[in-house]
Parts: C-alpha cells; sequence; structure tokens
C-alpha cells in the first residue's frame, strides 16, 4: 500500500504512536514537502499510486481525483470537509472519511482564549509593553454577557459549557439543534437573525456550504450590536472580510479574532489584519498535543479500516 500523508503536525518527524501503525501497514508514505496545505497542481504528483490518502487541509479538487487512478480513501485529519469536492470523490468511487469530535476541546479552548484576547486586548497590552510602553487600556468582562453560538454542534456545545463558567448567557442557532443537551446545559435557542441582533459575542462553528458562505456579511453585520465581537474558529469563508474590516475601521463593531481566513495562508498585508482590535492565529485551533493525537488515531483507523474492509464508521 502506498499512503499519502499532508498534515503539517504528521509529518516525518512527528512522534504520534499512530504513526507506527501506519508506518507499519504501508509499504511506502510520501509527506507533503512543504509546511501549509497542498494546492491542487502540487498534490495530483504527489498522488500518483496512491491507495490512501491521509490529508490536512489540502484543496482536493475535481481535477486531484480524476487524476488520483488508484485512490480509495481520503480520510481527513479533521471535521471539514469543504476543501474536498465530495460529489467527485463520489463519481471516482473514492470513499471520504473525518475525525469528528477529535479536535472539539482543542478548538473550544482557543474558541474563550480569543474572547479574552478580545476582551482584555492581551495581544495588544503584550507588545506595548515589551516595547517600553505602560498603557491603561479599559476592557470588558465576558460575565453578563451574550454568546451567541452560530453552529451547536460538538465544539459547539463544548464552547457553551466553558463559556457558562464565566457567567455568559448563551444562545445557540443550528438547523439541527440539540434541544436535551441545550437544555441540560442552560443555552437557549435563538434564530440567526436573534444571535446576530442581541448577541455581545459571536462565535462561528459552522460548516462551510453553499448557504453559510459569507454569512457574516455586510447585511448581517448592519444588524449586530454595536460594539458586538466575532470569533472563527471555523472556516474562513463564513466572512466577507471586507465587510468585517470597514465595520471595525468605523467602529460599529468592538472586534474580530480569526483562526480561518478567505485565503490561507492570508495576505498579512491587508488593512483588516493591521487593526489592534483584531486578533489573528494561523489556523491553529486543532493543534494541541491532545487534538493530535485523537485526530491521527481516528484518521489512521479510518484510512486502514477502509483499504482492509471497505468501510468504517465515519464515512461521510
Amino acid at each position: 500500500m502506498k499512503i499519502l500523508v499532508t498534515p503539517t503536525s504528521f509529518g516525518p518527524g512527528a512522534q504520534l504512536a499512530p504513526k507506527d501503525k501506519l508506518l507499519d501497514f504501508a509499504d511506502e508514505i510520501v509527506y507533503n514537502p512543504h509546511p501549509r496545505p497542498l494546492a491542487e497542481d502540487e498534490l495530483i504528483p504527489l498522488l500518483d499510486g496512491c491507495d490512501g490518502y491521509l490529508a490536512g487541509l489540502d484543496f482536493i479538487t475535481e481535477k486531484v481525483l480524476l487524476n488520483a487512478k488508484s485512490l480509495r480513501v481520503i480520510s481527513r485529519y479533521g471535521t471539514g470537509c469543504d476543501r474536498v469536492d465530495l460529489d467527485a470523490a463520489k463519481k471516482c468511487g473514492i470513499l471520504v472519511a473525518n475525525t469528528p469530535g477529535a479536535n472539539a476541546d482543542a478548538v473550544a479552548d482557543l474558541t474563550i482564549g480569543m474572547m479574552l484576547a478580545i476582551a482584555r486586548a492581551i495581544p495588544m497590552l503584550d507588545r506595548a509593553t515589551k516595547q517600553g510602553e505602560w498603557l491603561r487600556r479599559t476592557g470588558i468582562e465576558l460575565g453578563g454577557k451574550t454568546l451567541g453560538l452560530l453552529g451547536f454542534g460538538m465544539i459547539g456545545k463544548k464552547t457553551a459549557r466553558r463559556a457558562a463558567g464565566f457567567g455568559m448567557d448563551v444562545v445557540a442557532y443550528d438547523p439541527y439543534f440539540d434541544e436535551v443537551y441545550a437544555k441540560d446545559n442552560g443555552v437557549s435557542f435563538n434564530t440567526l437573525e436573534q444571535i446576530l441582533t442581541g448577541s455581545d459575542f459571536i462565535s462561528l462553528h459552522l460548516p462551510l456550504t453553499d448557504s453559510t458562505k459569507n454569512v457574516i456579511n455586510s447585511e448581517s453585520i448592519k444588524s449586530m450590536k454595536p460594539g458586538a465581537v466575532i470569533i472563527n474558529t471555523s472556516r474562513g469563508g463564513l466572512i466577507d472580510e471586507d465587510a468585517l474590516y470597514h465595520a471595525l475601521e468605523s467602529g460599529h463593531l468592538g472586534g474580530a479574532a480569526l483562526d480561518a481566513y478567505e485565503s490561507e495562508p492570508p495576505d498579512a498585508s491587508r488593512p483588516l489584519y493591521q487593526l489592534s482590535n483584531v486578533v489573528t492565529t494561523p489556523h491553529t485551533g486543532a493543534h494541541t498535543a491532545e487534538a493530535a493525537l485523537n485526530m491521527a488515531s481516528m484518521a489512521v483507523d479510518n484510512l486502514i479500516e477502509v483499504l482492509t474492509t471497505g468501510g468504517c464508521p465515519y464515512l461521510v
């Protein structure tokens, strides 16, 4: 078996127990030669002759799949599959699996960390203090504020439980709202419009689809409370970044924290990323030792199970 492995945290030097399992299973492993997700034309030669593909955040297009003549399975190292052309994979007879819930705690932790970073201007004050300045910046407390969750899957649920510990009022919108979990954890259902108009913090936990693309746009931003803060630890395409910049620059929004971008890596020279009330991280929500181990274990098991039995419990 020949396997392509592209997640940067699963590279040749990674010390993860599931990697040994994959090494024992595979006859040959091909690794990502770049410290970033791969583009279409980079993937095609790497997939030549591969039976399996343990995939990071690469752009797996129809052209890639049509050229992967021997490929039988794509095992996503993570949950989101918006960069995989699922229709093309189905036409090509290539199974796609993912690792739901494996990184939920890690992403929820980062979400809360970003909320605190914006509320207390931690990155800006850190930089100023290290440069010899002694600034006084009045922040806000999380307690008593409303956190609106757009998406109430595993990550949204874990974020809600953490926010409750800060005394926040948590409301959520999801087409498949889990009423039992919500009731047990003090979370109220709101419509999308109610989330936008009534929340002090809005945190995105949605998949990127045709219906969710640019769900945060100039019109939806206009309906938000003055001073509201947007947190995105999900997918970059959920936000119209030009509209976000204008709302932050004008002072209508109080801040934004971004772990995902319209284009990755983002163009660091864009005005949005120069604003002092914008916190940025390099799509690192799942990058904890615990999440890496969880995702690696599930992704390797999914890949091996599909290649040996023809299926697994986590097919998309």
